[in-house]
């Protein structure tokens, strides 16, 4: 079989949003494909719409069904364990495609010689195949024959997992498999998938909606959120320390640790969760010191972070009491200003 495409679904029947994704998903242009639809212990009739495509497509629809809850690593597990496809690719279940998108991605990949292909995307907020914001999820210098320069760009700038198709034997034919139970789960896989990866294809077109709505994952703040964040942050390590690339990539994978485990973390969780403890915002930046304690001092970082967020970083460092002190008041001020230019108009 040419490629299995995984769908972890979990509560997406209202509003049609996960039949607009299946619809894109049984038009594909390309031949001889699977889709395996897994899902996760849904208390919605996400099940029910699922069978119903199974019957209706049984060539190349499976309706798979997990008693537990494991979130969408464990549901891709599944999937994974059960695709025959020589490409693998993923998709969230209220994201589309366009018809074309694997028959894309693959012919470029078997042109190329490529095992790993991607392109852009949009972001939208309604459904519809018309074009929204268009992100660039990948750059043009990173394609090619891959050395250790285009995976040091990967691991700073990897894009997301489910813009891509995968040559089996990067994603399957090994071991390691999501962490379950936890959100951000591409994030802890990301980098050992792509450093398997020897030739990697870009389409700079954006041939997947990406849907934003109020209840997706980057959109809801909560503890659980900012400690599956950082849990994934602690497996990308463990991973690369597992597969010997930790110390090769040192200053990339610093990087990202940091952004993904620490300066991400916190500043959501300052500006979502309620009331603010300053316990646990203590023992984020004491874990950060405690696996890289010259973060601050990466070339990446003083790069890429802004001067706010730096001068931020270095006073919760410093202090916790300061910072989070600082923090309330330097928004209390903000949302003043801005509630008085409102009043203006």
């Amino acid at each position: 079989m040419k490629l299995s495409i995984i769908v972890p679904v979990y509560n997406m029947a209202a509003d049609g949003k996960l039949e607009y994704c299946l619809d894109s998903l049984v038009r594909q242009t390309i031949e001889d494909y699977e889709i395996i639809a897994v899902d996760d212990c849904s208390t919605d009739d996400s099940y029910q719409i699922l069978q119903t495509y199974q019957d209706k497509y049984p060539d190349r629809f499976r309706a798979v069904h997990s008693s537990v809850n494991q979130k969408q690593g464990g549901a891709k597990n599944i999937g994974m364990s059960l695709a025959q496809g020589e490409w693998i690719g993923f998709i969230d279940s209220d994201d589309w495609i366009t018809e074309d998108f694997y028959a894309r991605l693959i012919g470029r990949g078997e042109e190329t010689g490529a095992d790993m292909v991607g392109c852009d995307y949009h972001l939208t907020s309604e459904h519809s195949m018309a074009i929204g914001q268009v992100v660039h999820n990948n750059k043009p210098e990173q394609t090619g024959v891959l050395d250790e320069e285009k995976y040091r760009s990967l691991i700073l700038d990897s894009g997301s997992l489910v813009v891509k198709v995968y040559r089996r034997e990067i994603v399957i034919d090994h071991p390691g498999r999501f962490p379950t139970g936890i959100f951000y789960e591409d994030n802890a896989l990301a980098n050992s998938w792509m450093l398997r990866a020897t030739h990697f294809e870009y389409i700079e077109e954006p041939l997947y909606y990406y849907y934003q709505h109020g209840a997706s994952t980057v959109h809801t703040i909560c503890v659980k959120r900012c400690e599956d964040r950082m849990e994934a942050g602690r497996i990308m390590l463990r991973e690369a320390k597992e597969y010997g690339y930790l110390e090769k990539y040192r200053s990339e994978l610093e990087f990202s640790f940091a952004t993904l485990f620490y300066v991400n973390t916190l500043f959501t969780y300052m500006q979502g969760v309620r009331p603010v403890k300053s316990s646990f915002v203590k023992k984020l930046g004491q874990e950060m010191l405690e696996t890289f304690p010259d973060f601050q001092k990466n070339v990446y970082y003083q790069e890429r972070i802004g001067a706010e967020e730096k001068k931020l970083v270095k006073m919760q460092i410093k202090s916790t009491a300061q910072f989070i002190c600082y923090y309330k008041l330097l928004w209390a001020y903000r949302n003043l200003r801005k509630s008085l230019r409102m009043k203006k108009r």
